[in-house]
């Protein structure tokens, strides 16, 4: 068995590799690099698990970083528990070949309770008093204090939001070789989610994100020697590139104007009730699925989509089978948006009735994703110095909400999730050992890993 890491470069394309990262370009040059065919979708937890299954989503499960379950009738995102994956994972296959395999899984998605030696994830503190702290879980649980004793507490607050930055990626990388160090596993999972902020943020092209390519550079080169100097095979590879965009599609807003969408009114605010609804979309970047819970309006639901202007591709559930997304996760309809576009959550039509947490970073009760999470609301002058406050009254014990999230979607310039990118934004992969495929499908990215482990055996 050979000793293996796998680091995950989030957002990393080939048209990013260049003068601003020197390293990357060098390691490349060097070992090659082949490009990963986008999976539908092109996002965090599908590709994951697509990588460590070597199956798609339909033989996976996992069509999204959020589905709504129709049993309890809630839409649900960003779940940690392993067991959502539903197909052997290559740590469980490892260990079938060899009983003394040990694998350290770092920040890659779906951790709790996974059949590893070490894993260490994202998870807050939420309290009684409605404070949330930052925190994270590990197994084994003593590993959680051992880290942040060393480290710090995770940043959580630097993993996401607008203050999202390299310092979760740096923390992340430290308590890898750290864990490394001590326990020298066969294979090593790395998350580093840096680039994915400053892409959606400005987009790929923007001048900002030059001084994120150096910060991320900068970190892959401290872990690359490091497992160089562990006689470690090294995998660098991507889950998706980020594509300029600039159109957001409201999609729920449209179907709404429909009469599709339920909503409630709490407290003056108006909350998507999916239960009640005839059918919704679930938003997830360049995809959403399309619910209908009300078979006699099926055909209206279709047709209401294909006027949609920005939409590329509409499947149903037959359809959805040539795409390998069918799945009873997956909605009766999933869309994906042309490349310039993308799918906000947004269903409210008057801006005073919007829900209280969409001026909040809230990934769980937010019923589809929101890049928008990473801005301050740019029209509000005092918006640091009110920030500034809520942080005062957290750290005196007092009840906050921290409501400085925006609601303008054309903030954003970058997305993914679409299969039907330019090639410049595919996601990609590299070796120490070499690939020699210029091209390889997301599942083969199971098998380049099992093949540095085993050598092929």
């Amino acid at each position: 068995m050979n000793k293996t890491v796998v680091i995950d470069i989030v957002g990393l394309s080939q048209n990013l590799v260049g003068k601003d990262t020197p390293f990357l370009q060098q390691f490349i040059a060097k070992n090659k690099v082949s490009a990963i065919q986008p999976q539908l979708p092109a996002v965090t937890t599908s590709s994951q698990s697509t990588y460590i299954t070597g199956r798609p989503p339909s033989g996976h499960g996992i069509v999204g970083n959020g589905w709504y379950d129709r049993d309890d009738c809630e839409i649900k995102f960003w779940k940690q528990p392993d067991t959502l994956v539903a197909a052997p994972k290559i740590w469980e296959e490892a260990k079938k070949k060899d009983p003394d395999f040990t694998c350290s899984k770092m920040f890659w998605w779906y951790n709790m309770y996974s059949k590893v030696a070490f894993s260490a994830t994202p998870r807050p503190q939420y309290h009684a008093d409605g404070v949330k702290l930052p925190d994270c879980y590990t197994f084994p649980a003593a590993l959680r204090d051992e880290l942040q004793s060393r480290f710090g507490t995770f940043p959580l607050f630097n993993f996401w939001g607008p203050n999202a930055n390299i310092k979760s990626s740096e923390w992340i990388a430290k308590a890898s070789m750290y864990v490394d160090e001590k326990n020298n596993p066969d294979l090593t999972l790395i998350y580093l989610p840096h680039l994915d902020y400053c892409l959606q943020k400005y987009g790929p092209g923007a001048r900002e994100i030059i001084p994120e390519l150096n910060h991320i550079d900068h970190l892959v080169k401290t872990l690359v020697e490091y497992y160089e100097s562990k006689n470690t095979k090294i995998i660098l590879l991507s889950e998706y590139g980020i594509n300029p965009v600039n159109n957001p599609i409201h999609i729920n807003r449209i179907l709404r104007k429909n009469n599709l969408i339920s909503v409630r009114v709490e407290s003056g605010h108006e909350l998507l009730d999916a239960g009640a609804s005839a059918a919704f979309a679930v938003a997830d970047h360049q995809i959403a699925h399309i619910y209908v819970n009300d078979n006699t309006v099926y055909d209206t639901v279709e047709a209401t989509l294909q006027e949609i202007t920005g939409i590329e591709l509409i499947l149903n559930k037959e359809n959805q089978k040539e795409y390998k997304i069918d799945h009873h996760r997956s909605g009766d309809f999933v869309v994906m948006a042309n490349p310039d576009s993308w799918f906000t959550y947004y269903y409210w039509l008057e801006e005073e009735k919007r829900p209280d947490y969409a001026n909040m970073v809230d990934i769980h009760r937010k019923p589809g994703y929101d890049p928008v999470e990473m801005f301050m609301d740019p029209l509000n002058p005092f918006v640091k110095i009110k920030a500034g406050y809520k942080l005062l009254r957290k750290k005196l014990g007092f009840r906050y909400r921290m409501n400085v999230i925006p609601t303008d979607a054309t903030l954003v310039k970058g997305s993914h999730g679409s299969i039907g990118v330019p090639p410049e934004y595919y996601p990609v992969i590299s070796s120490s050992e070499g690939i020699t495929n210029p091209m390889i499908s997301a599942t083969d990215v199971y098998s380049v890993i099992w093949d540095h482990l085993f050598d092929g055996e």
